[in-house]
């Protein structure tokens, strides 16, 4: 499905104002409004699978829905770091929309983690604007080629539960547009998505559902979307000015108040007609344009859901981190197939009996079934396998007697697999977590299993970052299953025994604590008021810069092979905006395995503040044990580029690129460099510049050298005596940073400011 506002069907001039003005809001909770020739058309959550309610629709959205397929969250699939696969998915949901008669899905979610206590994360894909750009544009591209459009959201910082529907995030300009808005410009140009969600928040104090600079100016102006902005559910206050701003769609239904109050805008001449007129016939476009793409006769029968049964299975696998595998007597714990069991396996938590695999809230998905990870290891070990709870997940977490259970099954088994994690409870929409730390009930059990048994397997479950220095210590091997989706519990079996070898990675940074964060000072700020004062170094990029120990870091994942990176070179493309890197990779392990390279960029010679490494491309190969292949990644210009304050625009800056190859943020292999040409930024000197700023132009700092002199006691040449040096000072740094127009007072008559002014003048012309 592709927007096209231009069509002559989408024009609604010729309808009159109550019409136009009607449908810029909704029917009733999910659908639009059926008028004038333009049709109903439904919306519906979420981003993992298909909610759609059962019946009629209630007021808040929160009944029972159809059963549907609930595939890993974005928080866990986009540890596959695969777009391939990610589009597969989309396609998928297109069938199942389709077969609900459903037109446009809310999502994908890309709002970037600034925080690990974020209660939404689980619905976002990373930390990183690169990887989440990505993938988001791959879900949108997958959905949209089955005739459905997606709802891009939250558009734009919303970062957080904590009053998420008033609060200011204030953010300054680089981080705006380097980190938070990078993802959605990726998606809505390289995918076009039918529909942008307006997020709830404000940015910088004025509320994005009135932020013409946001809704306009920047998605439709720079960005060239052309598709409908419609509203986070409940999200306007003051649609007049919303309209004004560049929403056209107001979600859910208020009864038809706002629609009085457009026309009556319209009427005493607060709001522009043309407004209104724009904001119908990109409602029109997108409802005609949804019902053309509709399938008739889609269904959702038991082969597809079969079929997308494995695809979520096949997902989840692919979505699964190796965190750590060390030896125990002298073979790795896993996978357990290989690690020498003759015994029984003991698994113990209620997670690996009725999993965890999504989040709470308005994406929560009726699944069509749910693998069990107890089930699946008993259908695929071959040895006997206990089980025992170990811990409740009611909040406590303590319950002595299945504590003592637990450890005397791992006292009497040759390995324990130990299932911990967060309960739905303790993560989900419209609250932020106050912690990181697992349950102190189930840190206790691992303690307690470890001193029995040296063969500990962990397998986490959880939407957002951990705490995991306890689980690290005590744990020779670890698995992070994330949030997994319904095909999870056979996916982590898959692992487990070694049927597939684990490729995923962490798109977020598992930090030592939750001090480190680089938001802990500023989150979730106060007063209405959140202060994104870290600014550009957000996840690994401030861990990196202030030389922190993490847990883990972003990218980490390990494997049941080993890979070798060689022969690495990089080149700009032709047009000099980009950079290709290619390597040769070699799996110098014994079982075949897929790599992930990442592609860090730095830029050393900076003359702006850079952050000391940021994601700018990945690829990932394929190969057969002593196999070799070669990858080529392409880093975009938009992954190598600036804001400039001053411009107020994007700026290649020119220099020395140095690109990182690693298998994760802090696990880099291979570097190589590649000069580009970039572009100089022009900044006019005006009476403003400092001293320093001028004398860097040598007409301005030839003509300057006598006025210098005046008050320097030199001969304007430099070599005077007021050097600095019997007041202990540096004078040339020290005066570097002086306002030239405080140069006029200091020159003790030199120089006046008609003069320094026509100075500048004629440095500016040439």
């Amino acid at each position: 499905m592709k927007p096209d506002t231009t069509s002559p069907d989408a024009t609604t001039a010729d309808l009159p104002l109550e019409t136009r003005a009607a449908l810029g809001s909704g029917r009733d909770f999910w659908t639009t409004k059926d008028v004038a020739g333009v049709p109903s058309i439904t919306l519906t959550d979420g981003p993992h699978g298909i909610r759609l309610q059962t019946g009629a629709t209630d007021h808040l959205g929160l009944a029972g829905s159809l059963p549907a397929t609930c595939f890993p969250p974005a928080a866990g699939l986009s540890q596959s770091w695969d777009p391939e696969l990610v589009e597969r998915v989309g396609a998928a949901l297109a069938e199942e929309a389709q077969a609900a008669d459903v037109q446009v899905l809310l999502g994908p979610g890309i709002n970037i983690k600034r925080s690990p206590l974020g209660g939404r994360n689980f619905e976002f894909y990373s930390e990183d604007p690169h990887l989440a750009g990505t993938l988001g544009a791959a879900w949108v591209s997958g959905l949209q080629s089955g005739g459905v459009g997606a709802s891009l959201k939250h558009f734009a910082l919303n970062n957080q539960e904590d009053d998420r529907m008033r609060v200011s995030a204030d953010v300054d300009p680089r981080p705006l547009r380097e980190v938070y808005l990078r993802a959605f410009r990726q998606v809505v140009e390289d995918a076009q998505p039918a529909t942008v969600m307006c997020s709830y928040n404000a940015v910088n104090g004025v509320p994005v559902r009135h932020n013409r600079h946001l809704l306009t100016d920047i998605l439709r102006g720079e960005w060239g979307f052309r598709g409908a902005v419609v509203s986070d559910w409940g999200a306007v206050g003051g649609r007049v000015e919303a309209v004004r701003a560049g929403l056209d769609l107001q979600m859910p239904s208020d009864g038809g108040g706002s629609d009085a109050e457009v026309v009556a805008a319209v009427r005493s001449g607060e709001l522009d007609e043309a407004a209104v007129t724009t904001a119908a016939d990109r409602v029109a476009a997108l409802a005609r344009n949804a019902r053309a793409a509709r399938r008739e006769g889609a269904s959702f029968g038991d082969d597809v859901q079969q079929a997308h049964h494995e695809l979520a299975r096949e997902a989840a696998a692919r979505s699964i981190v190796l965190l750590k595998n060390d030896p125990a007597d002298g073979r790795h714990i896993l996978p357990i197939a290989d690690s020498g069991v003759t015994g029984s396996v003991a698994v113990i938590g209620p997670f690996a009996e009725t999993p965890r695999y999504q989040g709470g809230g308005s994406s929560h998905v009726n699944a069509t079934e749910v693998d069990s990870p107890l089930e699946q290891l008993r259908e695929r070990l071959g040895a006997p396998v206990t089980y025992a709870a170990g811990f409740t997940t009611d909040g406590s977490g303590r319950n002595a007697a299945l504590l003592a259970e637990a450890v005397e099954d791992a006292a009497n088994a040759d390995i324990a697999v130990v299932f911990l994690g967060l309960a739905e409870n303790q993560e989900s929409e419209g609250f932020d977590r106050t912690t990181i730390e697992l349950p102190a009930g189930q840190l206790s059990l691992l303690r307690a299993v470890r001193a029995v048994q040296e063969r500990v397997v962990v397998v986490l479950s959880h939407g957002g970052a951990l705490e995991l220095g306890q689980v690290k210590r005590s744990a020779p091997a670890i698995l992070d299953g994330n949030l997994l989706g319904q095909g999870g519990g056979a996916a982590l079996a898959d692992v487990l025994t070694g049927v597939v070898n684990p490729s995923g990675k962490l798109s977020e940074t598992m930090p030592a604590r939750l001090a480190d964060n680089p938001a802990y000072l500023d989150f979730p700020g106060e007063h209405g008021h959140v202060r994104y004062g870290e600014g550009l170094f957000v996840g690994y990029r401030w861990y990196d810069a202030r030389e922190l120990g993490v847990a883990f870091p972003f990218g980490h994942g390990l494997s049941y092979t080993t890979f070798a990176y060689s022969e690495a070179f990089a080149q700009p493309d032709d047009d000099g905006d980009g950079i290709t890197v290619s390597l040769t990779v070699t799996n110098t392990g014994k079982r075949a395995g897929r790599e992930v390279v990442q592609a860090y960029v730095a830029v050393p010679d900076s003359a702006q503040v850079r952050v000391p490494r940021a994601l700018a491309g990945f690829g990932s190969v394929t190969l057969e044990p002593g196999e070799s292949s070669d990858l080529e990644i392409h880093l975009d210009r938009r992954d190598l580029e600036y804001w400039d304050i001053r411009a107020d625009r994007f700026v290649l800056e020119p220099g020395r690129y140095v690109v990182h190859l690693g298998s994760s943020s802090r696990d880099l292999r291979a570097e190589v460099e590649v000069d580009l040409e970039g572009e100089e930024v022009a900044v006019p000197l005006t009476l403003q510049s400092s001293l320093g700023e001028a004398m860097a132009h040598p007409a301005v700092a030839q003509a300057l050298g006598q006025a210098m002199a005046a008050f320097t006691g030199g001969d304007g040449d430099g070599d005077g005596a007021a050097t600095g040096e019997a007041l202990g000072v540096d004078m040339a740094k020290m005066m570097a940073s002086i306002p030239l127009d405080r140069i006029v007072g200091f020159s003790n008559g030199a120089v006046s400011a008609e003069q320094l002014q026509q100075l500048l003048d004629a440095a500016n012309h040439h």
